[in-house]
């Protein structure tokens, strides 16, 4: 068995796709793992290659998070376990539904595991790594963040409050020892897909990524101290810009008075 040198890590969604390589990229990095997802069957397949492969320690957590008791298992362990240095908010749904055809009990669904269950691991994991000093929090967001009209309006939506609960975190755990990374995949062939409904092999083969590249350009973004990775960015200038536009905003989003152009002129006597 291998010894542990990096601690542990604790993935969501982690039987399939995204949250898979992750946990293969992570074990052959030195962590030892806690693995989560619904599918009990697919952990424990993953644990066993993963093992056979790699030597690390695997620890399986069943549990689904859109629901309230299986978060709460969750979190616990991500509480209590000091030995947890890293955390990857992978879990997600997507679902291929205009928001006036989207059945409410889904978009209930969606919000808990896209949004609720990521901030709550978030919080927790801030809190316990900023306490030790030390800890790295992965959350996984979409490029469909910065392009909301591409896509369907509660997964976009879900989306971008994991971007921005990720750059506010930056800002709130800065001086701790603790590191944040949101990461914005574009379209990238998993799973997700078919559970959904949708077909990946609809989309232009140029715009689809493997999952394991992803993965990879992903953690070599945390390695260059990134706080927001785009895999599939060419230049990371384009980004740059985009921050910097956004930035020369600030002096002017809240003001004592409303802007001139909304200002109607006074009927004529």
């Amino acid at each position: 068995m291998a010894s542990t040198t990096k601690g542990k890590a604790l993935i969501t969604g982690a039987s399939t796709g995204i949250g898979a390589v992750y946990a293969d990229r992570l074990a052959r990095r030195g962590y030892d793992l806690v693995i989560v997802a619904r599918n009990d069957k697919q952990l424990q397949e993953l644990a066993n290659r993963l093992k056979a492969n790699t030597g690390r320690s695997i620890e399986l957590l069943q549990a689904d998070l859109t629901n309230a008791s299986d978060l709460k298992r969750v979190e616990s362990k991500l509480a209590s376990d000091p030995e947890i240095t890293l955390l990857v908010n992978n879990a997600g749904i997507y679902a291929n539904a205009k928001l006036a055809d989207h059945e409410l009990k889904s978009i209930d669904d969606m919000v808990q595991l896209n949004i609720v269950a990521v901030t709550h691991l978030a919080s927790i994991a801030a809190k316990a790594f900023s306490a030790r000093r030390k800890g790295t929090i992965i959350n996984i967001a979409s490029v469909l963040a910065l392009a909301p009209e591409i896509s369907n309006a509660t997964y976009a939506g879900t989306k971008a409050y994991v971007l921005a609960l990720t750059q506010a975190m930056k800002v709130e755990l800065a001086d701790t020892g603790v590191r944040v990374q949101a990461v914005l995949p574009g379209a990238t062939r998993t799973e997700i897909w078919e559970r959904s409904g949708g077909d990946i092999n609809a989309l232009p083969a140029e715009m689809v990524m493997d999952a394991g590249e992803m993965v990879d350009a992903a953690l070599a973004g945390l390695d260059q101290g990134e706080v927001v990775t785009i895999p599939a960015l060419p230049d990371a200038g384009d980004w740059k810009r985009f921050e910097e536009a956004r930035g020369a905003l600030g002096p002017n989003l809240s003001r004592q008075h409303a802007a001139t152009r909304f200002k109607q002129a006074r009927p004529a006597a």
